[in-house]
């Protein structure tokens, strides 16, 4: 008994620590203090790969849709997991199959909910496919259980705190960066994909690629313009990507180069959760906030759901009150 306790501390001494491990320790020892452990038969299993067919053609079905590689990478990772431990053609699936697996990916993994939840989408959208080509009679997915995410509203960032981070950075580079993300509201991913040549200074104008390949027009306001003008001018490199590294070669800067200068610049200037995403998150809210509509906030951000772009806004209060009272007083 106790080599197999040892046995299971010693699989859990890389997700616990030593304080947890002691204490999982002590509750094995009381629970299997009165039980004896027998040698089951090893018995064969056959393996069952005949989902993989299903698979691939899911797969290539959404990269035709125009899904990003990205997200068809995570697809087939999520699924390949979930498909080979069930080890079952896909008609004989049942809800018990894949609500078993995610309670076990839970408690290995220690995600969060709301990791958990966009895993569920992810299966959920591989049992609909199946269901819609007459693969399967029925959709496991509809029977598991949904997973419930507390809603924190995630804030923007107040004007104070975006002119303490503009103050705060080392160089024309970083403030011309800070500014364009607040006025074009791009994805960091959108932003390290651009060139130069991209943007139009005449008309304050520039298309981005976005999700799913869906081109859309985002807009420089006359500051951004200005320190994007002058930034560009100061630089010497032949790079002719938008944003480069200050040491040569000047490489292009990609996500996790962005990430960190925005995530640096937030600290020296005292700003807490400093990152690109949330300018996206400022842009939406400070827009529809100052009366654009809503329609016209969604085609800024590229989202085809107007539901999507409401959970980017944190709606101002004192705007609910002042309209109520104009329009609901009587």
């Amino acid at each position: 008994m106790e080599q197999k306790i040892m046995e299971v501390l010693r699989r859990m001494q890389d997700s616990l620590q030593e304080g947890q491990l002691k204490e999982l320790q002590v509750v094995l020892q009381v629970v299997l203090s009165n039980c004896s452990i027998t040698q089951e038969k090893q018995e064969l299993r056959v393996t069952d790969r005949s989902w993989l067919v299903d698979l691939e053609e899911f797969l290539m079905s959404k990269a035709l849709e125009g899904k990003s590689p990205g997200t068809v990478k995570r697809y087939r990772y999520e699924l390949y997991r979930l498909l080979s431990y069930i080890n079952k053609n896909v008609k004989d699936i049942t809800d018990g199959n894949i609500s078993g697996y995610m309670r076990t990916y839970k408690a290995i993994r220690q995600v969060t909910n709301q990791t958990l939840k966009n895993v569920r989408a992810v299966y959920s959208s591989f049992f609909i496919w199946l269901r819609d080509r007459d693969r399967i009679r029925k959709n496991p997915m509809a029977l598991v259980e949904a997973i419930k995410v507390e809603q924190k509203i995630r804030k923007p960032y107040t004007d104070e705190e975006r002119e303490l981070l503009l103050r705060s950075c080392k160089t024309l580079r970083d403030k011309a960066m800070m500014e364009f993300f607040y006025s074009t509201a791009v994805r960091v991913s959108e932003l390290a994909a651009l060139n130069r040549e991209d943007v139009h200074f005449v008309s304050k104008d520039l298309i981005v690629m976005g999700k799913g390949n869906k081109e859309r027009t985002v807009y420089l306001n006359d500051r951004t313009n200005m320190y994007m003008k002058e930034y560009l001018e100061s630089r010497t490199d032949s790079n002719q990507a938008l944003f480069v590294s200050l040491k040569k070669p000047h490489g292009r800067l990609g996500k996790t180069g962005i990430e960190d200068i925005i995530r640096r610049t937030g600290q020296i200037a005292g700003v807490e959760r400093a990152y690109p995403h949330r300018f996206r998150r400022t842009a939406a809210t400070n827009a529809l906030n100052r009366g654009m509509p809503v329609q016209e906030v969604a085609q800024l951000l590229g989202h085809a759901k107007l539901e999507t772009t409401m959970v980017y806004c944190s709606v101002d209060q004192a705007g609910v009150k002042y309209h109520h009272q104009k329009y609901l007083s009587a």
